[in-house]
């Protein structure tokens, strides 16, 4: 069944069921002729709370016109909206809520086909969830990156300069009236973060899985090139109904694996790695830790955007954008894999030009912003199951380091002791933050942990920091995240004291804590884990969420 009479609704009597629903939709003005049209949802995650998807009603005003031109009926419909910023204690806690909340309002309601039109963080892969488990005709359209804004004749961007400034004002070189201004500058438009963070990141990868239009990565927020790709998204939906594609047909190991390549080369946020393993979970594809190490040893660093580089979205998107850089890494993807536009990558790719030498965003492989492995994964007796690090933002002489720990029990501890002037710590200590995992808090973006004020204003800007958060796709520094098993269920972090030697050694992939195996006994013979929430969504998560190494989605999921 097909059309407005997909889903019906149960009353022991299906004629009735078409009957009413026929009824109540006439209330809307719709008639036979309407309703004989493929019926196409449009979920909108536009929200007052998610400033990212300020420019969302006049998108999904084009994706309407898009989809009416192919000859479908829209319908739009409402999801809960993440925003990054404005979620306590995190966006990721509810990741898993909102890919419940899509997937269950695209199986329960009428449609052939869904637009997941979403932007900030989360709400791209949890979208991308929904729809690898609904597995009906659907595409990503996403909102777009901020402009760049200036500060004393300095451009500047969201939320890595954010970070920048904010360090410089905790050092106690920038005065108060100046941070304020400086944030009334941060973020001049609607949109996303304009550097290569999670959104950024998410929005490439999920391009490169085939799940979006292949120039709809870069185009900027509230710009007519991000509305022209919100009607082309409209038509597409509408193609790929009569075409019967469904995201299980797209989403192949081979596209997971041409993913992480892009996210090596963009030096993408190290959240892209949870996210993508979470996805192709959702279509039974295992993606592992290693697959992202092995294919970030073979690809260099190509893109030229903040964290890693000095660049900006828009700059990229000028450059020629997502495509370009698929044709400067042609020789690293498999070009065979499929894209909603009914194209093979090696189509797609026919039409485009190698980078321009007018422009130096998107590098060669022969002349790339950085070597392989921006990205890594440690193992070792502090993260015997996984952690990650980006290299390319690290401090290299802090990639190989041993160092006495300072422990903190949590991001609040960190908030409470890390500018006490007490604390005996110095430049050469490795600061270690557990209770901070799925289990314990949703895992908030809490892993770049700031420098105490006292070494800040010593001039110290990066320390080696370790724990079982993650860090903001924006951030940069040597912080090792993600380590499983998390401290919350005994992990190694649990264990640590302060004063324990802690050994980084990047190349080698190890992080360990250097403590005698029969202490390390002890100490878990008197671990006792913190206590869960007890009740609600917090409760249900903390219950069933996987571990970080393993996608962190639901395990019932």
């Amino acid at each position: 069944m097909k059309g407005i009479d997909k889903n019906l609704t149960k009353y022991s009597d299906p004629g009735f069921s078409r009957y009413v629903r026929g009824a109540f939709l006439a209330s809307e003005g719709f008639d036979t002729t309407d309703l004989d049209r493929p019926i196409i949802g449009i979920a909108n995650t536009s929200s007052d709370y998610t400033t990212c998807h300020r420019d969302m009603p006049a998108m999904i005003e084009a994706v309407k016109r898009g989809i009416s031109q192919a000859g479908g009926l829209p319908f739009v419909f409402p999801t809960i909206s993440l925003a990054e910023t404005l979620l306590s204690p995190t966006s990721m806690l509810f990741r898993n809520l909102l890919a419940m909340d899509t997937e269950e309002m695209i199986s329960a309601q009428p449609m052939d086909g869904v637009v997941l039109v979403g932007g900030c963080d989360k709400t791209v892969p949890a979208q991308l969830m929904a729809a690898a488990s609904a597995d009906i005709p659907a595409i990503s359209l996403i909102t777009g990156a901020m402009r760049t804004g200036s500060w004393q004749g300095e451009r500047l961007g969201a939320c890595t300069d954010c970070r920048r400034y904010w360090n410089q004002y905790r050092a106690g070189t920038i005065p108060e009236q100046d941070i304020q201004e400086i944030g009334q500058s941060l973020c001049p438009t609607g949109g996303t973060c304009m550097v290569m963070g999670t959104a950024s990141t998410m929005a490439c990868l999920t391009a490169t899985l085939g799940m979006m239009l292949p120039e709809g990565a870069t185009p900027l927020s509230g710009s007519g090139d991000r509305l022209r790709q919100a009607v082309a998204t409209g038509r597409c939906i509408v193609d790929l109904v009569q075409r019967e594609v469904t995201p299980c047909m797209i989403l192949t190991r081979p596209a997971f694996i041409n993913a992480a390549a892009v996210l090596a080369a963009l030096s993408g946020s190290t959240n892209g790695i949870i996210h993508l393993i979470a996805i192709a979970r959702r279509v039974g594809i295992t993606l592992t830790l290693d697959d992202f190490h092995e294919v970030a040893q073979r690809v260099p660093v190509l893109v030229d955007c903040k964290p890693a580089g000095k660049g900006y979205m828009e700059d990229f998107h000028h450059a020629g954008g997502l495509p370009v850089l698929w044709k400067a890494m042609e020789s690293l993807l498999d070009t065979e894999t499929g894209h909603v536009n009914g194209q093979r990558l090696s189509q797609i790719l026919d039409a485009v030009s190698p980078p321009e030498p007018w422009q130096d965003t998107i590098r060669s492989l022969d002349q790339p912003l950085a070597p392989p492995g921006a990205l890594c994964i440690l193992r070792g007796s502090l993260a015997p199951d996984g952690a990650v690090i980006k290299k390319a933002a690290a401090t290299p002489a802090l990639l190989k380091h041993r160092g006495p720990a300072v422990v903190f029990d949590s991001p609040d501890d960190v908030t409470e002791r890390i500018d006490d002037p007490a604390l005996d710590i110095s430049p050469d200590h490795v600061l270690v933050m557990r209770n901070a995992g799925p289990v314990a808090l949703g895992m908030p973006e809490a892993g770049s942990l700031p420098i105490p004020k006292r070494l800040a204003a010593q001039g110290v800007t990066d320390m080696v920091r370790i724990s079982d958060a993650r860090m903001s796709g924006t951030a940069y520094g040597t912080v090792v995240l993600h380590c499983c098993p998390e401290s919350a269920l005994g992990g190694p972090l649990s264990l640590v004291q302060d004063g324990d030697i802690i050994g980084l050694d990047v190349e080698n992939q190890r992080v360990d804590l250097c403590v005698d195996e029969q202490e390390l006994v002890r100490r878990k013979e008197a671990f006792i884990p913190p206590p869960k929430p007890e009740r609600g969504w917090q409760r249900l998560y903390a219950d069933h969420v996987l571990p970080a190494h393993l996608g962190a989605d639901l395990d019932f999921m």
